[in-house]
């Protein structure tokens, strides 16, 4: 399988008190096209600055971070961001949708900043709401959405610019069991379908089911990296 992401030697220190915050510790892993991973381990583990990192949000204090053949902890900023625009899809626990836009407007964004053309960026929206089981309701804005249907438009806007792996930080936080449930299945269903890479950090015990690796951080080094067979 093609690998999609290659971190060697990846830690960060945050010095920003009296005594410095060894945060990750010379992490060295590779994910491949199609997996389903869970980041876990305690709070303070790692978990969120691993995938910040990976993602471009966030510089590592040592290593390196491969991506598609390019090193993305040695780029400016400006090319971190069309770098992410064009490689790396986002779900954050918050949603993050834009409240005055639709739902279609909110999962088209991504592509209007990609400058594709408004025919195109309006028919993957609408196939994309479609595939999260929002089809009726793409001229919703978020406030007329439950916290379920919110993060589904998340999903959908994070699979939308056809990135090479989506990214995941604690998705189902805010989310009752049904609603969890069925963003997980959604999830699921296109990491199968479509050999979508997905990388979660979870303390759900949901996700960690359902995910077929499981990475676990401990005080910022790799614990555990194991493999499970799921239907």
């Amino acid at each position: 399988m093609k690998t999609v992401i290659k971190t060697t030697n990846l830690s960060k220190v945050y010095k920003d008190s009296v005594v410095p915050v060894h945060a990750l510790k010379n992490v060295n892993l590779e994910f491949s096209q199609g997996e389903f991973t869970a980041i876990v381990g305690p709070s303070g583990s790692g978990k969120t600055t691993f995938l910040n990192i990976i993602g471009g949000l966030d510089k590592p204090t040592d290593g390196h971070v491969i991506i598609d053949g390019v090193d993305i902890a040695t780029m400016k900023e400006s090319q971190l961001f069309d770098f992410r625009l064009r490689h790396i899809g986002f779900v954050f626990q918050a949603y993050n949708l834009i409240p005055v836009l639709t739902a279609l407007e909110n999962v088209s964004f991504i592509m209007l900043l990609q400058k594709q053309s408004k025919q195109e960026m309006e028919k993957r929206a609408r196939a994309m709401l479609e595939q999260v089981g929002l089809g009726d309701k793409i001229n919703e804005r978020p406030g007329r959405l439950s916290g379920g249907q919110q993060q589904r438009v998340a999903v959908a806007r994070a699979l939308a610019s056809k990135p090479d792996f989506v990214l995941a930080d604690e998705p189902t936080a805010n989310l009752d069991t049904e609603s969890a449930f069925n963003l997980l299945d959604i999830m699921a269903r296109l990491n199968k379908e479509e050999n979508i890479t997905l990388i979660f950090s979870t303390h759900d015990q949901r996700v960690i089911e359902r995910a077929r690796r499981v990475i676990t951080l401990v005080d910022g080094a790799v614990d555990k990296d194991e493999y499970f067979e799921r239907a």
